[in-house]
C-alpha cells in the first residue's frame, strides 16, 4: 500500500538524521430551545459540520440517545466551525459541534462569550491509518525533490479553511516532524474535494485532506503520504453557548452524546450498525465510510486543553490571532458535563 511504504521510509529518515446533512428538524422557527421544561425535556439547538469527524452526535440521535434524556435535537448544518461562533454567541445556537480556528480565539479575545466543553475526533497517530495525511505531489515524489517533511519549506500547500482553520493546525502539526512552522511554507485555502485536482495540475505541492479524499489521491496515483498527525492531536470540540452552559439540559445533553461516543470502536473500524447510521445521515456510500479511516473518541468527550494551548501558540506565531498575549485556556475551558457523563 503506498501510504504504507512512504511513511515507514519517511520515519526511517528522521530517525537516521535523529452532503447535506440534516437531523430530525432544521427549522427556523421559534423554539424556547435549551431551556427545557420542568421535567427536564426540551429542544437543544445544534450547528454541526456535516462529517463522520463528529460520529457520536449522529450515532447518539439515531441510537435514541437524547431522546431517552426528553431532548428533542434540532440541527443546523454549518459550512464551518467559524460560521456559527456569533451564533452560539448570539444564543442562536445551543450547543455547536465543529473544528476550531483562529476566529474562535480572535471571537474570544473581542468579548464574544461561549464555552468548549468536549473533544471530538482524536488523531489516532497511525501512519498506516489516519483519517488525515499530509499528501505530498507523487510527481515531486518520484523525482526525488521532496523526500522527507523538511524539504516542503517554502513549498504551497493546500489547507481546507486556510492556516487560520483546524486543517492549519494539523499542518503546523505534521511540519513539526520537520522542523517547520506554518510561517516556512505558503498555504493555500483550498478546499478538501478541489486538492486533488489542484496537485494533478501543479497549483499546489502538497495538501492536508481528510479520508476518503486522502485514499482517493493515492490510489490514483496522485500522491503520497509524508506525515500524518501525532497520537492525541486534535482540532475539534464541543461548544456551549453561555445560556446553555447554566441550562437544565446541558448536562442531559452532554451524556446522551458521550453515551454515542461510547458506541464508536478505539480502533477506528465500526460495527455495521454505526456505518449505516453515518451513510443514512450523510448521503455517503456505506463502502466508502467503511474504507475510510476514522478519527479515535474519548468515551466521556473531556475537552483537551492542552490541544487549544497549542493551537493557540500556533496561530499566533502564524499571526492569524489578532493578540499576542495568550487568553488563560482555564477560563475558557468546562470540563465538568465529561466529569458528569464518566460519572
Amino acid at each position: 500500500m503506498r501510504r504504507r511504504t512512504l511513511l515507514s521510509l519517511a520515519s526511517a529518515t528522521a530517525l537516521g538524521g535523529a452532503l447535506a446533512a440534516c437531523g430530525p428538524a432544521v427549522t427556523g422557527e421559534e423554539t424556547d430551545a435549551g431551556s427545557g421544561s420542568g421535567d427536564g425535556s426540551g429542544t437543544v439547538r445544534v450547528g454541526h459540520v456535516p462529517s463522520s469527524l463528529f460520529a457520536p452526535l449522529y450515532v447518539a440521535e439515531a441510537m435514541g440517545f437524547f431522546e431517552e434524556a426528553g431532548i428533542t435535537v434540532e440541527l443546523t448544518p454549518l459550512k464551518s466551525g467559524q460560521d456559527g461562533i456569533p451564533m452560539l454567541a448570539g444564543d442562536q445556537l445551543d450547543v455547536m459541534i465543529a473544528g476550531f480556528s483562529a476566529g474562535m480565539f480572535n471571537a474570544l479575545d473581542q468579548g464574544l462569550a461561549f464555552k468548549i466543553v468536549g473533544s471530538m475526533g482524536i488523531s489516532p497517530g497511525d501512519p498506516e491509518n489516519s483519517p488525515t495525511a499530509l499528501e505530498v505531489s507523487q510527481q515531486l515524489i518520484d523525482d526525488g525533490s521532496v523526500s522527507t517533511v523538511a524539504d516542503l519549506a517554502g513549498r504551497q500547500i493546500g489547507v481546507a479553511g486556510g492556516p487560520g482553520a483546524t486543517g492549519g493546525y494539523l499542518l503546523a502539526a505534521m511540519l513539526e516532524e520537520g522542523g517547520l512552522t506554518l510561517n516556512d511554507v505558503e498555504v493555500s485555502n483550498l478546499s478538501t474535494p478541489d486538492q486533488e485536482p489542484a496537485l494533478t495540475n501543479g497549483s499546489v505541492d502538497a495538501a492536508t485532506p481528510s479520508a476518503p479524499f486522502s485514499t482517493a489521491m493515492e490510489e490514483a496515483g496522485v500522491a503520497s503520504p509524508l506525515a500524518v498527525p501525532k497520537q492525541g492531536t486534535t482540532g475539534t470540540g464541543v461548544l456551549y453557548s453561555e445560556t446553555f452552559v447554566g441550562g437544565e439540559l446541558a448536562q442531559d445533553f452532554f451524556s446522551a452524546l458521550a453515551e454515542g461516543s461510547r458506541e464508536l470502536s478505539t480502533d477506528g473500524t465500526q460495527t455495521d450498525e454505526v456505518y449505516q447510521i453515518l451513510a443514512d445521515t450523510l448521503g455517503q456510500e456505506i463502502e466508502v465510510l467503511k474504507a475510510a479511516p476514522m478519527y479515535s473518541y474519548l468515551p466521556d468527550l473531556a475537552p483537551q486543553p492542552d490541544q487549544l494551548e497549542a493551537m493557540q501558540a500556533v496561530w499566533i506565531e502564524a499571526e492569524q490571532i489578532t493578540y499576542t498575549e495568550p487568553i488563560d485556556v482555564a477560563g475558557i475551558v468546562d470540563a465538568s458535563f465529561a466529569e458528569g457523563a464518566s460519572a
